[in-house]
């Protein structure tokens, strides 16, 4: 972790769990082993068993799903842009069901940087701005903040 140190504050995790602490920087990324599904105003926008999961020091491990995947009327490009210093710039999207708008709930590096090209044709979701997320079944629970 080149920069970071776990805060004392914080537990060494026990058999087979995980810390953000212990995740590196610059991101990693890797397959996900399980089911995701995003549900929003009773409809499934994406369940997939195809994702990736980017795993950043400090922060919830990302799952990315295959654009292909989900349910591309849902899907609404914002104008907004973001940028993250490793994987490059960030298209946002809304999420739109009927008549339900989720705001910027998704983003996408549509064009990433060289060593996250894999990212390049997945979306990934803000779990506190959509109805519910699930990892297998369970379900996601949105951290305090932004993401």
């Amino acid at each position: 972790m080149a920069g970071e140190t776990r805060p004392a504050r914080i537990e060494v995790p026990g058999p087979g769990r995980e810390s953000v602490w212990d995740y590196p920087r610059p991101p990693r990324v890797e397959r996900c082993v399980r089911r995701a599904r995003v549900v929003h105003a009773g409809e499934v926008v994406t369940d997939s068993t195809r994702a990736l999961r980017v795993l950043e020091t400090a922060g919830p491990p990302k799952i990315y799903i295959p654009i292909a995947e989900v349910r591309a009327e849902h899907l609404s490009r914002t104008g907004r842009a973001t940028f993250c210093e490793w994987k490059g710039a960030a298209t946002h999207f809304d999420l739109v069901v009927g008549a339900d708008v989720a705001r910027e709930a998704a983003w996408a590096y549509l064009d990433p940087n060289p060593a996250y090209e894999q990212l390049g044709d997945h979306v990934a979701f803000y779990a506190s701005r959509v109805d519910e997320c699930y990892l297998d079944d369970e379900r996601v629970i949105p951290q305090p903040g932004g993401y």
